[in-house]
């Protein structure tokens, strides 16, 4: 039997849904991989939302992260959606709203992700299985804090470059693991090639989302840049604020 409950989320909103929420349709990878790991009842999620593979194969896709298919989500009948501020959209997020109740994470500190997976693990009523996934994100990081050095930059996307600024997980991740991000702009900045050259970092980071960025791609870095040390990295690694956070010391790119 089903409870009205309220709660506040990451973005300071209350959303009221059916306490435990049978049906949830997910709008974030990482968020989508977490609720699953817990054994939360997801019955959407995005194009985007890949892992665990085998399990999201049977999970109704509802369109990408910034176009929504609205009719799918209606047939679904969602009790709550989740969603995040930075990869969902205002508008979409908005007009979900309307029908539905969305709760939003807000994520840019390792904090604010262990305070996202507590939240989704109270609410779904599967507290045990959270903290367990909790405790072995934290586990994981505290391993990899500083075990790297360096100053770096890490591309996100070219034509044009694009980087990881400040504000974002990104840059808060580099830095517990011991980089120092050479890019102080927030956000995502577009870099030119003399730009990146003047920072002259000791590192430049690819990854491998969202722009796809291959072995072709370190060769032409590193031809670009000879003096510098280019290096291809799982873009889950470092943006995925879920229970990915577990695959760090499995990883051999960590």
């Amino acid at each position: 039997m089903s409870d009205l409950r309220t709660e506040i989320d990451q973005m300071g909103r209350e959303v009221t849904f059916s306490f435990p929420p049978k049906r949830i349709v997910s709008l974030v990878p990482s968020q989508t991989e977490f609720l699953i790991d817990i054994g939360a009842l997801v019955v959407g999620r995005t194009k985007f939302c890949v892992h665990p593979e085998k399990r999201v194969r049977e999970i109704q896709v509802i369109g990408g992260t910034k176009n929504f298919r609205f009719d799918a989500i209606q047939a679904l009948n969602p009790d709550l959606i989740i969603g995040n501020k930075e990869e969902n959209y205002q508008e979409g997020i908005e007009k979900l709203s309307q029908d539905f109740p969305v709760w939003m994470s807000d994520v840019y500190s390792l904090d604010d992700a262990f305070n996202m997976m507590k939240s989704l693990g109270e609410f779904c009523d599967l507290k045990v299985q959270s903290d367990e996934i909790i405790q072995d994100c934290r586990s994981e990081m505290n391993k990899a804090k500083n075990s790297k050095s360096g100053k770096v930059i890490y591309l996100i996307w070219q034509n044009p470059w694009m980087a990881a600024g400040k504000n974002t997980f990104i840059d808060h991740l580099l830095s517990h693991l011991g980089y120092e991000n050479l890019i102080q702009e927030e956000r995502y900045p577009g870099l030119a090639f003399d730009e990146i050259t003047k920072l002259n970092p000791d590192i430049i980071l690819l990854s491998s989302e969202p722009y796809p960025f291959r072995q072709k791609h370190i060769d032409k870095c590193q031809s670009m840049w000879p003096e510098i040390e280019c290096q291809l990295v799982d873009g889950e690694l470092y943006s995925w604020y879920g229970s990915r956070l577990r695959k760090w010391a499995k990883s051999a790119e960590t």
